[in-house]
């Protein structure tokens, strides 16, 4: 039987034969096994609490736990709820890797380096680009191993790993959800360098069409092209851990790609007006990719239900739609009816690129915010997609925050937005800092989706002990597998603040007393731990009172 284990097993003993008297104790703690110091809380005015103080001996002094039964759910302390993420972009190097060929560490360490500015600004998802065109970073035995990874289309990295493992391991060990994204539709983008024999273009050239930017595309109307996309999403979700997938704008490409002319699809269309077909070229295109989108939402589904499906499309449905919007009109050139999509609730989250400033009146942002949460009929969660960059242009961080905040206040039941992308706030410290100095300050759960899963993990068996001048709280989840994140809640009065910890961690460790601006000394009054499951759902709140 392993050390570990047997750990476990005391704790659950002492845990079982109830709670004992938490003696002080002298022994210092290894600063190999200390946790962090917490974070100074925002406090209440009215307090006088100052944990900056200097903490006083604590030497005859006796401290009991004694827990309490559950109270009722209204006056449970509540750690935030909101969606942090940001796009990590592989096409053309955007953000990661920064260049193809990096040897394998080299690609590893920049993405702990991305992780890591994501976990310390308190982010919690990312949303990593595995398929840019037609390709794959990760293992695939569908599409070949992608250009921007290695600079060889079908090359694997040297020494060999999985970077989808990889990304995946080190995101949830800091806490941080990963989306899987991927273009549906794009078989080769204009920085893809050589097209390999392993390309769909060389494999399935009845699949693709070329483009006169250099680009090749998918058919969407081609059933084929429908089935491999959906095959790699499924793929994906049998053998990575995954907490969503995710798809952006790109569905029929942008006209200007094709220097204003129209999709090459005559083959196609052909084919289908000889079968009888009766829509319109434009519904036609419309209805093959609203039958594919409702199809992988509903397999997405039946495979693994807990996985989020997330679409951030183009900003605007329909200029016009409110009155007061102007612009690129998607339904008709993207032939993306994004707005029948959430009306369906064929998502579980929605990220319409909102990348327009507040004042800008033809695509004022809280305007069309406002809009695409009236359509949100099913509520599903609507976390607008927000351009850093209307910051980083200027190191003027307003812009940034005041959307942050907006969509708090116009969506508080499910606030959230993601970041475009991280590689301006990487790019410009002064932003983030003030992002995280501001709106990002605490720490934040993310929403529960509740249409997915509403049963929430047991509560963790807790066991709180004076070590020194430090309460260390310990815990053991009923079920390890359930659980993605702890919150530990802490009193000294009558204000809860709280710290959210990660699926690994176990201990951690506050000061058993602090000083007031008066001096007196104010003695630790409650603390209690919860357990928070993959889609957000939060334990039972037992109390445990520090006498």
């Amino acid at each position: 039987m392993t050390g570990k284990r047997i750990y476990y097993l005391l704790l659950l003993l002492l845990y079982c034969i109830g709670f004992h008297s938490c003696k002080t104790s002298q022994p210092a703690v290894s600063e190999e096994t200390a946790s962090p110091a917490v974070e100074e809380e925002n406090k209440n005015p009215s307090e006088e609490e100052n944990p900056s103080q200097e903490i006083p001996s604590v030497e005859k002094e006796e401290i009991q736990a004694v827990p309490v039964v559950n109270k009722e759910k209204r006056d449970f302390p509540q750690a935030d709820r909101e969606f942090r993420a940001a796009w990590v972009a592989t096409v053309a190097n955007i953000n990661w890797p920064s260049r193809p060929g990096l040897s394998s560490k080299e690609q590893q360490q920049e993405a702990i380096q991305l992780l890591d500015f994501l976990k310390t600004h308190h982010f919690n998802a990312v949303i990593l680009q595995v398929r840019p065109q037609a390709d794959a970073l990760y293992a695939s035995e569908i599409e070949p191993w992608s250009y921007f990874l290695t600079g060889t289309q079908g090359k694997a990295p040297e020494p060999y790993y999985d970077p989808l493992q990889f990304w995946i391991e080190a995101a949830h060990d800091r806490g941080l959800e990963l989306h899987a994204w991927l273009n549906p539709y794009r078989a080769h983008h204009t920085t893809g360098k050589e097209i390999s024999e392993k390309s769909v273009i060389k494999t399935n050239p009845e699949l693709v069409v070329k483009l006169e930017n250099g680009m090749w595309w998918m058919d969407p109307s081609k059933e084929e092209t429908k089935s491999r996309t959906t095959n790699v999403v499924l793929d994906l979700l049998n053998r990575y851990d995954l907490d969503g997938i995710h798809f952006d704008d790109y569905f029929y490409p942008y006209d200007s790609y094709n220097n204003g002319k129209d999709f090459p699809d005559g083959e196609s269309w052909n084919t289908y007006l000889k079968q009888g077909g009766k829509l319109s070229r434009a519904d036609w295109r419309r209805e093959h990719v609203n039958s594919f989108i409702e199809n992988l939402y509903k397999k997405i589904k039946t495979e693994k239900p807990q996985v989020k499906f997330g679409l951030s499309p183009f900003g605007i449905w329909r200029p016009g739609y409110p009155e007061s919007i102007a612009g690129y009109d998607q339904y008709n050139e993207l032939y993306a009816d994004a707005r029948l999509w959430l009306n369906k609730g064929w998502v579980d989250y929605y990220s319409p690129q909102l990348y327009w400033k507040i004042n800008q009146l033809p695509q004022s942002f809280p305007v069309l915010l406002g809009w695409w949460s009236k359509e949100n009929t099913k509520n599903r969660h609507l976390w607008p997609g927000i351009n850093v960059g209307l910051s980083t242009e200027d190191n003027n961080p307003d812009e940034t925050i005041n959307q942050i905040m907006i969509t708090r206040g116009m969506l508080p039941e499910s606030p959230g937005v993601l970041h475009w992308s991280i590689g301006p706030l990487i790019k410009s410290p002064s932003v983030a800092t003030a992002i995280l100095d501001g709106p990002y300050q605490k720490e934040a759960l993310v929403p529960a989706s509740p249409w997915l899963d509403d049963e929430a993990p047991e509560i963790p068996v807790v066991v709180p002990e004076i070590v020194g001048e430090k309460l260390k709280i310990t815990w053991v989840p009923a079920n390890p597998e359930d659980v993605f994140r702890y919150v530990v809640y802490y009193r000294y009065k009558d204000t809860w603040n709280y710290k959210i910890l990660n699926r690994k961690d176990n201990i951690l460790e506050l000061p058993a007393f602090i000083k007031s601006k008066n001096s007196e000394k104010i003695t630790i009054k409650a603390i209690a731990v919860t357990a928070v499951d993959r889609l957000g759902n939060e334990s039972d709140f037992k109390e445990i009172l520090m006498q």
